[in-house]
């Protein structure tokens, strides 16, 4: 394997800490994120997290191994054939991917020079010097309560090396798996991405200079979770470019692997577009307010190409950012132009009349579709099974980390029954407007 000292310099390091935490790092929020990439004994393929905030990286990181697992085996039948070997594959593919994503042309991997380091927060616990019982991969849950996380030891210790190829990358996380089990395991990779990225990559995708983490709550911005599933360190979750008050603010340039839908577009926060929400693999983060989950099914057809009328509906609401189901009269030219639609302004004259009659300067959604598209064809089935994932213990069921299930089903009325007491239900109707979904023991999966 070739490998050589990066040319990332000390100075480069001490910039990807103060974008990663700000000026001063909270004890508190450093030792929460402080924990390595582990699986729970009761769901094989189900990373756990230890404490709130690093759900940016392993609710993508979970996405992304979700995603090689459903193509790999039949439908969900990969259950109950995790062994820990698959474990180590999986995840060092779900990291090669994102770094595949963030990458030009190399790799710039981050470790700690002391090892003892490592050695105290993986190799003692996993051989036994701490104890004579036998530990698994779970007991490294407990690590931060051992080990106290200490961030100008894990700072002073921080060392890159740079590989060429992806090959490389894989085969030294092979070698290294403990170091991702250990308790830096997170912090190590997500330095690696941002390292290779390279900072001021990010810094002029970005364009703020917040911290990427939240310095008051310690969870992770919008920008961080889209350099994670995108490779891109955006702050927008819209389509392209968007004109905000002259401004025209960057979004996501091409469609995604994975998506993300969140319950902040019911509130109003944001804009999520169609490369988001329809992303080539049926798997999507999910956020809320303060973190984020995992959505999947095993129904490709759910990320089927868009038949013509999808594709109207989509184009047609690109330009009403509101979700008024209306857009301005003057609009219509533009639209018919995107959908290759006949757009000649003596027709676009002709049409306006005919979809605004009452000269009210509108055109609503039905009466567009009804005229250019009347058999509307769907590509997605009616009926689908969700399954969720969260990786936090204390929200699931029996305080277990572990999949939960449901029964959805796409009702015909073009009304949707909002409920503010149901966050699950909300969010998914930002993304399916009339579902409706039977939770397993009529239990609805928890957000946060």
């Amino acid at each position: 394997m070739e490998r050589s000292l990066s040319p990332v310099t000390e100075q480069e390091l001490l910039g990807i800490k103060h974008l990663l935490w700000g000026p001063d790092i909270k004890h508190e929020i450093f030792k929460r994120w402080s924990q390595g990439f582990y699986f729970s004994t009761n769901e094989k393929s189900a990373l756990e997290q230890a404490e709130g905030g690093p759900c940016a990286i392993i609710a993508p990181m979970q996405a992304f191994i979700l995603k090689k697992l459903l193509a790999d085996y039949n439908g969900l039948s990969f259950r109950y054939s995790i062994t820990e070997e698959i474990q180590h594959t999986v995840l060092i593919h779900a990291l090669c991917e994102i770094l595949q994503q963030c990458s030009t042309e190399r790799y710039h991997i981050i470790y700690l020079k002391n090892q003892d380091l490592e050695r105290e927060s993986s190799s003692s616990v996993i051989n036994g010097d701490t104890s004579k019982e036998e530990f698994n991969d779970n007991d490294l849950a407990t690590l931060n309560e051992i080990f106290d996380a200490d961030a100008k030891i894990f700072h002073d210790n921080l060392v890159v090396h740079m590989y060429p190829l992806i090959a490389d990358v894989e085969k030294y996380y092979k070698e290294n798996i403990n170091s991702l089990k250990a308790q830096y395991g997170v912090l190590l990779f997500l330095y690696s991405v941002i390292a290779t990225k390279g900072l001021e990559h990010v810094k002029m995708e970005s364009g703020t200079n917040d911290p990427l983490i939240d310095e008051t709550y310690g969870y992770g911005s919008q920008n961080l979770i889209n350099l994670m599933i995108t490779g891109k360190a955006v702050t927008y979750v819209w389509d392209n470019y968007q004109d905000v008050g002259g401004l025209k603010l960057k979004g996501l340039d091409k469609q995604s692997q994975i998506g993300f839908i969140t319950l902040m577009e019911h509130l109003r926060y944001c804009t999520v577009g169609s490369f988001y929400k329809n992303p080539i693999h049926p798997v999507w983060v999910l956020g809320s307010e303060t973190h984020l989950t995992v959505l999947f099914s095993d129904e490709r057809k759910l990320v089927s190409p868009e038949t013509k009328s999808e594709e109207a509906r989509r184009i047609f609401k690109s330009f009403d950012p509101d979700g008024n189901n209306f857009i301005s009269s003057s609009s219509l030219q533009e639209v018919l132009a995107a959908l290759d639609l006949v757009s000649d302004q003596e027709y676009v004259d002709i049409m306006k009349k005919k979809l605004d009659s009452e000269n009210l300067g509108i055109i609503l959604l039905n009466a567009f579709m009804d005229e250019f598209f009347p058999k509307e064809e769907s590509s997605i089935p009616d009926m689908f099974q969700l399954i969720h994932y969260n990786g936090l213990a204390r929200s699931n069921v029996n305080k277990e980390v572990q999949y939960h299930f449901g029964s959805a089903i796409l009702l015909e009325s073009d009304l949707k029954s909002i409920n503010d007491s149901d966050p699950m239900l909300t969010c998914l109707q930002t993304k399916w407007p009339n579902i409706e979904v039977q939770w397993c023991d009529n239990i609805t999966p928890s957000l946060n």
